[in-house]
C-alpha cells in the first residue's frame, strides 16, 4: 500500500520548513493525491507487460493474459504456458523472458513480497535481479506497493523537471544533481517524489 495521503502531507510539512520554495509550491498546488499499487507480483508483471507499449495496449495485453491464466494471473500457469500462447496475449519473446523470470522468482521463494529486505537499497537490489526491472521500476514499486517513505527515484525525468521547476533552477538537473539536492530530505522524500509529478505539469507554478 502506498503512502497515505497523511503520510504525504507530513512528509512535505517537514521538508517545507527547511525549504521555502517548496512551501510556496504547496501554497499553490495543494497537496497530492495519494498513488497507491497492490503489493506483490501481479503490479510487478503489469510493470513488465506495460513497457514500452501505450497505456491502451497495456491494458489490452493485461486482458489477455487474465482471460489465458485466470484474474489472479498465476505464476505457476504462465510457466506452464507455450510461446504462442503469451503471444497471442501480446508478449513478446523478451516481455515473455522477463515474465518468466518474475515467476521463477516467485515460485522459488527466492522473491516473498510480503518479506522483502526492510533496507530499501537491499529492497531494490533484489527486485532489479527480476530481468526487465530496472532501478525505476524497482523504485516505483517501493513507493506506490509499499508506502516506503524514503524512496527517491533520481532517476525519473518529470521527477528531475519538477525540480528543476520546484527550486527555481537555471536547467534541469542531472540525476547526480537531483539526487544531491533531496538528501537533507530525508526521511520524506517519497513525499517529495510525489510533489514533483504533481507539480511536473502545473501551470501556476
Amino acid at each position: 500500500m502506498g503512502l497515505s495521503a497523511e503520510a504525504i502531507t507530513q512528509g512535505l510539512d517537514a521538508i517545507a520548513a527547511q525549504e521555502p520554495k517548496i512551501a510556496r509550491a504547496i501554497g499553490i498546488a495543494g497537496y497530492p493525491e495519494p498513488r497507491i499499487r497492490e503489493r506483490g507480483y501481479a503490479t510487478l508483471l503489469r510493470t513488465i507487460v506495460g513497457q514500452q507499449v501505450s497505456v491502451a495496449a497495456a491494458a489490452s495485453m493485461w486482458r489477455k493474459l487474465e482471460a489465458h491464466l485466470g484474474p489472479e494471473v498465476s505464476p505457476h500457469l504462465l510457466l506452464e504456458s507455450h510461446f504462442d500462447e503469451l503471444r497471442a496475449c501480446g508478449l513478446s519473446r523478451q516481455k515473455q523472458g522477463y515474465a518468466r523470470s518474475l515467476c521463477e522468482m516467485v515460485i522459488s521463494g527466492e522473491l516473498t513480497f510480503d518479506a522483502l529486505p526492510e533496507d530499501d537499497e537491499e529492497a531494490i537490489a533484489l527486485l532489479t535481479r527480476i530481468k526487465g526491472i530496472g532501478r525505476w521500476s524497482a523504485e516505483i514499486y517501493l513507493l506506490f506497493a509499499e508506502g516506503r517513505p524514503d524512496i527517491w527515484p533520481a532517476g525519473d525525468l518529470a521527477v528531475q523537471a519538477g525540480l528543476h521547476k520546484l527550486l527555481d533552477l537555471e536547467e534541469r538537473p542531472s540525476e547526480k544533481l537531483t539526487r544531491e539536492l533531496a538528501e537533507s530530505w530525508r526521511p520524506h522524500r517519497g513525499a517529495a517524489a510525489i510533489f514533483t509529478w504533481h507539480c511536473y505539469n502545473n501551470a501556476a507554478l
